[in-house]
């Protein structure tokens, strides 16, 4: 006990008593891979360097890869107040890799200040992953699910209608901020209601003229919102199985039979900034701003039957693109004046996954995976690098992956994953070594990962 309990009833003219009920769980997590890629990874010599001759890219067909090595630990400090911090130490074997993960303390069930039902509303603030359907951050998948990680790249090919979009925030990255939240996750609805930094571009201003306590995230004046609402029913039968925390069968405790339906929504408004020249004087520059407004919508499902589930997701993006013009009203001319509206830039898609229980320690795991943007595959035609995908061969990419996990341990799992990845390719191949053109037909990389986790 941090205090005596008789300083609560002297507050607010003593510190409020806390406690720790024991010393905080310390837990490790550490994961390796062997990675088998098909030959026509090699084909990827071919992309254009400019040099002639020049060294080819070379993929290699088998690979040892450390995964990450990482911290965590939680706990609660009384009053309905928690906390939880994670951290990679480590990730592909490089300590500069690594990061905070989630960082945050928890306000549990203040909704009673205000008379609320029990559980209806609290608050967490620091760094965490998005209230998501599905958690990219703790899946048990060894590859993720591609919609989440999704950024929006406008078309960059001037052959095709040239976008202004250079989003590069994916859903599945952390966010700095504050949520509230309310309801269960076992039953009934869950809401949640996040604020937090916006930041489209990767960098962050630079803390040495204003001074900032750790350095600035955001990118921008605006905070993005992010919204998600869930519902699930519970479809068992037997009363006192659906009121406990798990149902009763015939091999022991299971997850409880339901169905779950929700819908997510995020908005925020990004920012390029780029020199141009006043329109009145050509002669002197100035800075112009597009503030350009995105929204990510999607729905999700699961139904989980017995030793069974089935889940999915679908999501819509647009980005609004804002394209610089130059007095004559040239787009992306020498020396933009300002911006004009263009077409947005969308991508949509989605996954659905099968997961099916054979033994509490062995699972077998089959997913598809679809996202369709026509300017990752535009881009992909002028073998543009820093997209989502590097040259898929069609708007629509699709993704099949089989698997499956065994616990040889408690906390010791080993996983394998096929992944039939989609088609690729190389619209203006070129030999590295004599210049001379190389006709490339589109290709699969596909690829086979076994990997070997312990939590400790």
């Amino acid at each position: 006990m941090l205090g005596s309990p008789a300083q609560a009833e002297l507050w607010p003219k003593t510190i409020y008593p806390g406690k720790i009920p024991g010393l905080p769980p310390i837990g490790l997590r550490y994961n390796t891979f062997f990675q088998y890629n098909s030959k026509n990874a090699s084909n990827f010599q071919f992309v254009p360097t400019g040099t002639t001759p020049s060294v080819p890219n070379i993929t290699p067909r088998t690979d040892f890869e450390p995964g990450l090595f990482s911290i965590f630990t939680a706990g609660n400090f009384g009053s309905d107040i928690g906390f939880w911090v994670d951290d990679d130490i480590s990730v592909a074997g490089a300590n500069a890799n690594g990061g905070l993960g989630d960082g945050y303390l928890r306000f549990v069930n203040v909704g009673r200040f205000m008379h609320l039902p029990t559980d209806a509303l609290s608050l967490r603030v620091g760094q965490f992953e998005l209230d998501l359907p599905f958690s990219p951050a703790r899946s048990w998948n060894i590859s993720g699910w591609d919609i989440f990680s999704q950024t929006n790249l406008g078309s960059a090919n001037p052959a095709t209608r040239q976008q202004n979009v250079n989003n590069n925030f994916a859903l599945d990255g952390a966010g700095e901020g504050a949520e509230i939240s309310g309801g269960h996750h076992y039953g009934g609805y869950w809401y949640s209601l996040a604020l937090i930094d916006q930041n489209t571009t990767g960098t962050a201003p630079n803390s040495d003229t204003v001074p900032s306590v750790t350095g600035f995230i955001s990118d921008s004046n605006f905070k993005d919102l992010y919204g998600h609402f869930e519902y699930r029913w519970n479809l068992e039968k037997d009363k006192e199985s659906k009121n406990s925390v798990q149902a009763a069968g015939a091999m022991g405790p299971r997850d409880h039979t339901y169905l779950s339906a929700g819908t997510f929504y995020m908005y925020g408004r990004s920012v390029n900034r780029l020199i141009g020249v006043q329109a009145a004087d050509p002669t002197s520059n100035a800075l112009l701003t597009a503030r350009e407004p995105f929204y990510r919508a999607g729905a999700d499902f699961s139904f989980n039957y017995r030793a069974w589930n089935l889940f999915g997701v679908f999501m819509y993006g647009r980005d609004h693109n804002l394209v610089p013009v130059d007095a004559s009203g040239a787009p992306f001319g020498a020396n933009p004046v300002g911006f004009i509206r263009g077409n947005p830039a969308i991508y949509r898609g989605g996954f659905l996954e099968s997961d099916y229980m054979v033994y509490p320690w062995m699972m077998f795991i089959m997913r598809y995976d679809v996202v369709n943007s026509s300017a990752d595959y535009q881009n992909g035609l002028i073998s543009a690098g820093g997209t989502p995908y590097f040259g898929p061969a069609h708007v629509t990419r699709n993704r099949i992956t089989p698997g499956v996990q065994f616990l040889i341990h408690a906390n010791i799992k080993a996983s394998f994953e096929y992944q039939i990845r989609p088609q690729q390719q190389i619209s203006a191949g070129v030999n590295p070594i004599s210049g001379s053109p190389a006709l490339v037909s589109p290709f699969r990389t596909n690829t086979a990962v076994a990997g070997l986790e312990f939590v400790y």
